[in-house]
């Protein structure tokens, strides 16, 4: 295996620093990127809207991705919270955009998130080089 030290991605978000945890976990050809919310990391603001924080939970997830040297075409497995059963569907066109073509495992539950603000967040399992050439997505 390339690279077996497990390696910490940190993204910013001050909830990572209070909580203890990391954005992303490397482990060899293996990339676990933690439960991520619609906020923007660096103005710590998130959108009242739940299509937009869908939007900004993967802009986040790309970048801890990036970093861990994989893109959304890596994505082995997803993982949708939602605090409301009717804001998924909105979000699928978005979902759509990000995953059509990669088909990873997915789960949506709906459950109670951290902050009453957050209406969706995202966990996403990746390979790095499972996804062939890179792409964008979210």
């Amino acid at each position: 295996m390339e690279n077996t030290v497990r390696r910490a991605i940190v993204g910013g978000s001050v909830f990572e620093e209070r909580i203890g945890y990391a954005r992303a976990v490397v482990d060899g050809d293996r990339v676990y990127v933690s439960g991520t919310t619609g906020f923007d990391y660096a103005a710590m603001t998130i959108s009242d809207d739940v299509v937009e924080q869908a939007e900004q939970c993967l802009r986040n997830i790309e970048a801890a991705l990036d970093e861990a040297g994989c893109t959304l075409a890596d994505v082995v497995r997803v993982r949708y919270l939602l605090s409301a059963r009717e804001d998924f569907e909105p979000c699928w066109p978005v979902l759509r955009r990000c995953f059509g073509e990669v088909r990873p495992a997915a789960t949506m539950q709906v459950c109670g998130l951290a902050d009453p603000r957050m209406r969706i967040e995202i966990e996403v399992d990746a390979r790095r080089g499972s996804g062939g050439k890179p792409r964008g997505g979210g």
